[in-house]
């Protein structure tokens, strides 16, 4: 295939050096933490920022035959950030880790562009094959405190992870998860998104069992106002001030007259 016969989007475009992928590791810190307040503040106390900037360069040392050297930054990088990201881990641009705290990345895993993760998050592996066994995150998606993504899964563009959750299968694209073992409760409302297609709204992850609860409750207090509104000793199937025998209550003790 010549050039004039490549598409748009088959055009290679020439990947970002390392100095413009790190100045939009910061930029984007802005978008997604309203506590940040200048570049300087962020670049020196910000060990999710420290994490992904050191990172890129192991990668690069690792992708180039430097093994140990990229393993000792890693390990370097470990101690001082307690963000453990494995030297071959294949991250996009614009990448945010909040707080940072405990997140753990393995070798083979990948994430997208524009991915957000909280503190105690882990993208694990669910086998000592040698092959493929860290999952893959789409471009956009959120992945809360605590949360364990694990095997060789896909969780695709715009999914979100409760906190605590525990995800062990693929997810599709724009979906929320929660629970242990993580289940999808519902889709995203992409008109909730920002401008910037990144929905930081993690709070509002929706309660299922809460939710069946309060159905119930509903249901309940609607039989209660329909019982309430029958007359006495009968079912609402019968006219009103007749008996009938299939459907009269004993009202001195639980069990109906049959």
């Amino acid at each position: 295939m010549n050039s004039a016969e490549l598409t748009i989007n088959e055009v290679a475009v020439p990947a970002p050096g390392l100095f413009a992928l790190w100045r939009e590791d910061i930029a984007c810190v802005f978008e997604r933490d309203p506590a940040a307040r200048n570049r300087f503040e962020v670049l020196t106390t910000y060990p999710g920022v420290h994490a992904i900037m050191l990172h890129r360069v192991s990668h690069k040392l690792w992708s180039r035959g430097w093994r140990y050297l990229a393993r000792l930054l890693a390990f370097l990088v470990r101690l001082t950030t307690n963000i453990d990201i494995h030297p071959g881990a294949q991250i996009g641009r614009r990448f945010f880790i909040d707080h940072g705290a405990g997140v753990v990345i393995g070798e083979t895993a990948i994430v997208g562009d524009d991915c957000t993760l909280y503190h105690g998050v882990t993208l694990g592996g669910t086998s000592w094959n040698k092959g493929r066994r860290h999952p893959q995150l789409g471009n956009g998606v959120l992945v809360g405190a605590g949360a364990k993504i694990l095997g060789a899964i896909h969780l695709d563009d715009g999914v979100r992870v409760g906190a605590n959750s525990v995800v062990v299968q693929d997810v599709p694209a724009g979906r929320t998860v929660v629970g242990i073992p993580g289940r999808i409760v519902r889709a995203r409302n992409a008109a909730r998104r920002s401008v910037n297609g990144i929905d930081l709204d993690h709070h509002l992850i929706p309660d299922p069992v809460g939710r069946a609860i309060g159905c119930l409750m509903e249901r309940i207090d609607y039989l209660e106002k329909k019982l309430a509104a029958m007359p006495d000793g009968a079912c609402g199937e019968c006219a009103e001030g007749s008996s009938c025998e299939a459907h009269v209550f004993d009202h001195d003790g639980p069990n109906a007259k049959r």
